[in-house]
């Protein structure tokens, strides 16, 4: 089956094409006559569907729109006001109009003729909305989602000045690859030293969240966050349970393989200590990996490696780029991070990051280059709610695009040595990433269970969580101020709670689908489309199976894993 990246905007048969949503009451006429309508039969219902996929869609575009431009921008007050007063006055009326309209699809009588599988978790994540709406969380959750974006508004102003340029922190990290060992812990102590600076109004913006999010877990009938949340993630197929058993998993057959990566670290170094300022860096006489330049010569460089791969996947980035779907340059006064929007009434996404010229940019946007495919894959879907898939293969999506590209980085790195050596890093990168995954999942499973803790019992608790997770290797004797506020880092803590174990889980996907790739690459990407494509119309276990997958993050499968990226690596020098 052949793919088009040729992404047309969905032509409007509900709103009119002129339609602006500049306020709440521009759109409430189309909430009323979608539950006035009467409906008869089946294709009533499917036609009515169609109409709420409509509305949906549209609405979806101007928030995550208002979203984009104010993270471009966090400086520019107006595109900072224009997405509060979305969040404040057109998003807290909406909430009540859109139970009603899930309770008239659920008491449809018609409902029950509607195709399955097709519609089974369609209906199944409607239910759930109806379970845990409550009306007095309105006004908390509109307050939350403005909260939330304050983090990317003060880690925004974060800047040091490193030999008399000022540098974002995202750029400034370049200097930790740097062969000058002073200039590393020079640099390693300012981007924390202005961090900490901000350490007091990021606890008091983190308590605030906390608390808002505590009580709306609690108004829902919940004994506390953690559960509503998971409940709202749409978490049908695990438990928090399983996530305990995936972070001993963690300790037991992933920290022995970090330990061996830091000890050949320190090693190559010629170091009798190995500090967290010596981890990124490059024996003297090594130059850093410098990919690229500019934003621009990273998105030619990625074209050029996914046509390489799969000429879609090009396509969809050469797409995204005509029409300026590309913010990747790291500037003072942008927010934090990276990520892919799907914009679902255009279809073509934006993607957003900071990059500075370093190989983690190059993961970042292949990864997030991953998600724009899944994006451009479910377009056509019939309805936006069919979009709705788990972040778990979400990610699956972005991380299997990191590890199939692999193959095909030559077009970033034309030296052969340098090659092998963006693939070394790549996979110890694969591998050390567990051990954080597990330590902030830990983390916010003990925050929510636990939400009257003070900020003291707080950082006393990141710093146990941390020291499970953290390398003996390493030695960070003296540098335990910057330790106890590293939590502050994490984004996914303030923005979007609880979503990180998926990083995990979709890890172990996406090694599995590698490992598919290694035996027959046309094959494991046929898979990887065809799970994509069904979107959010099947359950998680049955989108893994889709990809050739089984859903199983049990400690034999990761320590399974675990060996197939450890043999991998070994047979990169051989």
């Amino acid at each position: 089956m052949t793919h088009s990246a040729q992404i047309e905007k969905l032509p409007r048969h509900f709103l009119p094409e002129s339609l602006v949503i500049d306020k709440w009451e521009t759109i409430e006429p189309y909430f009323k006559k979608l539950d006035e309508r009467a409906i008869s039969n089946v294709t009533e219902l499917e036609q009515w569907l169609k109409d709420s996929s409509e509305l949906e869609a549209v609405i979806s575009e101007e928030v995550c729109w208002r979203q984009i431009r104010m993270t471009c921008d966090t400086e520019n007050k107006s595109l900072e006001d224009a997405f509060t007063f979305f969040m404040m006055e057109i998003q807290p009326r909406m909430q009540p109009w859109a139970d009603k309209l899930n309770r008239k699809l659920v008491d449809s009588p018609f409902t029950s003729q509607l195709d399955q599988p097709k519609y089974f978790t369609y209906l199944r994540n409607v239910r759930k909305n109806i379970d845990l709406f409550r009306e007095e969380n309105i006004p908390i959750q509109a307050e939350l989602n403005v909260m939330q974006q304050q983090f990317g508004v003060i880690a925004g102003k974060m800047t040091v000045e490193v030999n008399g340029k000022e540098y974002t922190l995202q750029q400034a990290a370049k200097f930790l690859e740097d062969a000058d060992r002073s200039l590393r812990e020079s640099v390693y102590r300012k981007i924390n030293d202005r961090r900490v600076q901000d350490k007091d109004e990021l606890n008091l913006l983190f308590t605030g969240l906390l608390q808002k999010r505590n009580l709306v877990g609690m108004n829902a009938g919940f004994p506390n966050y953690r559960d509503f949340r998971f409940a709202e993630l749409g978490r049908f197929d695990y438990t928090a349970n399983q996530c305990y058993q995936f972070h001993e998993s963690v300790k037991q057959h992933v920290m022995p393989l970090v330990n061996q990566i830091y000890e050949a670290k320190k090693q190559k170094l010629g170091l009798t200590d190995l500090k967290p300022w010596d981890v990124e860096a490059e024996p003297a006489g090594i130059e850093p990996l410098r990919p690229f330049k500019t934003g621009e010569e990273l998105t030619e460089k990625t074209i050029r490696c996914f046509a390489e791969l799969k000429p879609f996947f090009a396509d969809c980035i050469r797409q995204m780029k005509e029409m300026k779907r590309l913010d990747l340059e790291s500037r003072i006064g942008k927010a934090p991070g990276g990520y892919n929007c799907p914009l679902a009434e255009t279809g073509a996404p934006f993607i957003f990051m900071n990059a500075s010229g370093q190989l983690d940019d190059v993961t970042t946007m292949v990864h997030e280059g991953g998600h724009a495919v899944h994006s451009f894959l479910t377009h056509s879907l019939e309805l936006n709610g069919f979009k709705d898939y788990p972040t778990e293969i979400a990610e699956v999506a972005s991380m299997s695009m990191e590890l199939f590209s692999m193959d095909h980085w030559h077009v970033f790195f034309d030296n052969a040595e340098e090659l092998i050596r963006a693939k070394e890093q790549q996979l110890e990168r694969v591998i050390t990433i567990f051990p954080w995954i597990a330590t902030i999942d830990k983390f916010q499973h003990w925050i929510y269970e636990n939400p009257g803790h003070s900020e003291t019992e707080r950082a006393d608790k990141w710093m146990t969580i941390l020291d499970e997770f953290s390398s003996p290797v390493i030695d960070f004797t003296g540098l335990d101020e910057y330790r106890r506020f590293a939590w502050q880092r994490q984004l996914h803590l303030f923005e979007v709670p609880f979503y990180y174990i998926e990083y995990g889980i979709a890890q172990l996907g996406a090694i599995g689908l590698w490992k598919q790739f290694k035996e027959n690459p046309d094959k494991a990407i046929a898979n990887y489309i065809n799970a994509l494509s069904l979107g959010g119309t099947r359950t998680l276990p049955e989108l893994f199976n889709a990809a050739g997958l089984a859903f199983d993050f049990s400690s034999n499968n990761i320590s399974t894993l675990m060996q197939f990226v450890k043999g991998e690596m070994d047979t990169l020098r051989v």
